[in-house]
């Protein structure tokens, strides 16, 4: 006879295995688009010139911050010899990536095929092709090879703008050369920008990605390719739990632009810009910190232009929010050189329109600048620093009509903020210094337990930073 105990033991045990059996039953089944995916994802190995000192130097991970950083590691392969010989030797370096058309174009990132002296791409047949690099974007991680072949396998492309957060991905690569590792998880989030990406509104996941998934493909469950690994975040240089992908929609437009010019055009403003912090944000007359604050207008550039100034603060494009200042190059960048875009901005704490007529990106080298002199000298006591008028030269250099260039940090609130000799101020306190004398006088009027904004040159860029005074 089974006693009212055990009755209630094995009730209770199948309505557990019930509700396992319910789980399990939602869970999703990937052995299908394993299957129909995994002949286009192939491996990618690379060969460089390199020094023997730099190929054995092997990098301390355990002592990386924890940045944002590429997961594709070099190889360290083993050669006899000692270490610091001078002779070339060659260095391999593997990743992943995967086959869009049938005649032999592959999308892989940039940093895994970067200086390579020889490509190989690895057939999941074990057939091995030499690659030719048709283009690459560095600042969009975003590198397309070509093989030679015909009816090779291909992914099927999705978009990646539909995706939403807590949806099903799967990736498949090559983490430490293990081919066809196939490793699953959901969205955490779309639209990330990440602070070593300027132009990329990354996909982040909880994908198990290693080095050697670089490159690799990322699919919804339809089995389309919505995102390339590219990135993870990391203490240690392994997986834990943040990855990163890049958008197949901006991928596949990156693409099509080598393939088409050989290179990838992108929308500029021609400013420097900064993120608003809460002091910043009380400083402007902002009710909450918000959006990319101009440190700096480039001369003969779309913003100058269009009348953006120093100080402005920019909340939106073309009804796009920008909350985060890294939200500005990647909704500026996808625009069109020559085509109009609507700025949302703030300016002495009233918001206001302005158009623009978007530029070209230039090349990172026309971007660079620099100045720094003294002329006549004045101290601000209040401040603790000597300042000194700007020369004709100096002012043509850093491209201002005016400003106080720091002589000498004394004491007081300058150590506090941080100035050093040489930093040239433009601005004090939201007013314009033309001269040291100007700046000695808006110093000696500064309010106290407020926050106070400065606008400093440092090298040829431009910042704001915030400071309060006792008295």
């Amino acid at each position: 006879m089974v006693s009212k105990h055990t009755c209630v033991a094995l009730i209770m045990g199948m309505a557990l295995f019930g509700q396992v059996a319910a789980v399990q039953a939602q869970l999703p089944d990937f052995t299908p688009l394993v299957r129909e995916a995994s002949p286009a994802v192939v491996n990618i190995s690379t060969k460089q010139k390199a020094p023997e000192r730099a190929a054995l130097a092997i990098p301390d991970l355990e002592g990386l911050p924890p940045i944002f950083r590429e997961f594709f590691e070099r190889g360290f392969p083993m050669v006899p010899g000692e270490p610091g010989g001078g002779a070339p030797r060659e260095a391999q370096s593997l990743g992943s990536g995967f086959i869009i058309s049938a005649d032999g174009y592959v999308l892989t990132n940039n940093h895994v095929v970067a200086d390579a002296a020889e490509i190989i791409v690895r057939l999941p047949d074990r057939s091995e092709l030499q690659a030719r690099l048709v283009g690459a974007d560095p600042r969009s991680d975003v590198a397309l090879l070509k093989v030679d072949g015909t009816q090779l396998p291909t992914v099927r492309v999705g978009k990646s703008g539909a995706l939403q957060a807590g949806e099903w991905v799967v990736a498949i690569g090559s983490p430490f050369g293990f081919d066809h590792t196939v490793t699953a998880g959901i969205v955490s989030a779309t639209g990330r920008s990440l602070p070593s990406e300027s132009y990329v509104p990354f996909i982040q996941t909880d994908v198990a990605i290693n080095p050697g998934n670089s490159g690799g493909p990322l699919f919804n469950l339809r089995g389309e390719v919505v995102g390339i690994n590219s990135q993870i975040f990391t203490r240690s240089g392994g997986f834990m739990g943040l990855s990163f992908a890049i958008p197949i929609d901006v991928a596949m437009d990156v693409a099509d632009q080598l393939r088409a010019e050989g290179r990838v055009s992108r929308g500029w403003l021609g400013v420097v810009i900064q993120e608003v912090n809460r002091d910043l944000a009380e400083s402007f007359g902002l009710e909450r910190p918000a959006g990319a604050l101009v440190a700096q207008v480039i001369e003969g550039g779309p913003a100058a232009a269009a009348g953006l100034q120093v100080g402005d603060v920019i909340l939106g494009v073309n009804g796009d929010p920008v909350d985060l200042s890294a939200d500005l190059p990647r909704l500026v960048g996808a625009l069109k050189p020559g085509s109009k875009a609507e700025l949302n901005v703030v300016r002495e704490g009233r918001r206001r329109q302005l158009a623009v007529t978007v530029g070209s990106l230039p090349d990172e080298r026309e971007l660079a600048a620099a100045g720094r002199g003294a002329g006549t000298e004045q101290t601000s006591s209040r401040l603790g620093v000597r300042v000194g008028d700007l020369s004709v030269e100096q002012r043509r250099a850093l491209d201002v009509q005016g400003g106080a260039v720091v002589a000498q940090v004394i004491n007081g609130p300058a150590v506090a903020i941080g100035l050093r000799p040489g930093d040239v101020i433009t601005h004090l306190n939201n007013e314009q210094i033309e001269s040291a004398a100007r700046f000695v006088a808006v110093a000696e009027k500064l309010p106290v337990h407020r926050s106070i904004s400065m606008r400093v040159l440092r090298q040829g860029r431009a910042s704001f930073i915030t400071f309060k005074l006792a008295n």
